[in-house]
């Protein structure tokens, strides 16, 4: 199996990032009930997204660094959904003190580099040629089986950690090199080498990857989770010396942010930081 085999993928829950900076001189100059007002709408709308299921959730995020004070992450079941994230996020009162900063779209996805494989190897010999009406529909139907299996990945929760690292990154296409056109055992090679690694922090770091080509300016989006900063830091450094990372990754900026606590909008308003995420 050599190019151009393109590997099948899972796509599930969609996702929106939102960062926001507040502008606090105009917070600031409102009266102390208008404020409560308008965190107390809010506050509402977060706890209600916060407790939604079935990959429907919202959650707040303090930022830290210039990028943004407020990040708003959304999983959705589709963009129709987002779309209406997005407009209720604008209703809230509170939105007119908020200056987006930057945001990203993208599909929560599981790539499928083993099952490929297995695919192809198991459809030729069947004597199914790739393409044909037949090809067609037995892959549909073994994706479909393999999504269902794998629903509660394809459309997870928000995990509850306290800490959140976002990044968008892409693979090498340049004159020198180029990914999508490095033979497919290779590419299935590096990303069983790259996934060892993310399998050693299974425990301490969840990490969530959706597919954002054709939806945002990168081709992927990396959402990890864990209660200390500091997996983060060991996890990427240790990916940095894989193959697949030193020689055709590129990644884009890094976002680091805290969980904001239920009930603790006000808190953060206030630039009360430790009682925001306590």
């Amino acid at each position: 199996m050599s190019n151009p085999i393109v590997p099948f993928t899972l796509d599930g829950a969609s996702v929106l990032h939102q960062m926001f900076h507040v502008r606090w001189e105009e917070w600031r100059a409102l009266d102390q009930h208008s404020r409560q007002v308008l965190v107390d709408e809010a506050s509402a709308w977060l706890s209600s997204r916060e407790s939604a299921e079935g990959g429907e959730q919202s959650a707040a995020f303090a930022m830290l660094g210039h990028k943004g004070d407020l990040m708003l992450l959304h999983y959705r079941r589709d963009f129709v959904g987002l779309l209406e994230a997005q407009a209720q996020v604008r209703k809230l009162r509170i939105s007119e003190y908020l200056e987006c900063s930057n945001s990203y779209l993208s599909v929560v996805e599981l790539g499928l580099y083993e099952s490929t494989r297995k695919i192809h190897d198991e459809l030729g010999e069947r004597g199914l040629t790739p393409g044909s009406e037949e090809w067609d529909q037995a892959v549909t139907e073994t994706l479909d089986r393999q999504k269902k299996a794998m629903s509660g990945r394809l459309r997870p929760e928000i995990p509850s950690a306290r800490y959140l690292c976002f990044y968008p990154m892409d693979r090498k296409r340049g004159e020198l090199k180029n990914w999508f056109s490095e033979d497919f055992a290779d590419r299935q090679k590096m990303m069983h080498e790259h996934g060892m690694i993310g399998r050693k922090y299974g425990g301490i770091v969840k990490q969530i990857i959706s597919g954002s080509i054709g939806f945002d300016d990168w081709e992927w989006g990396v959402d990890l989770f864990a209660e200390s900063p500091l997996p983060f830091k060991q996890l990427i450094y240790e990916m940095r010396f894989d193959k697949v990372s030193a020689e055709f990754a590129l990644f884009g900026p890094f976002y680091i942010a805290l969980r904001i606590a239920p009930g603790g909008l006000m808190a953060f308003m206030k630039d009360d930081a430790r009682s925001a995420v306590e």
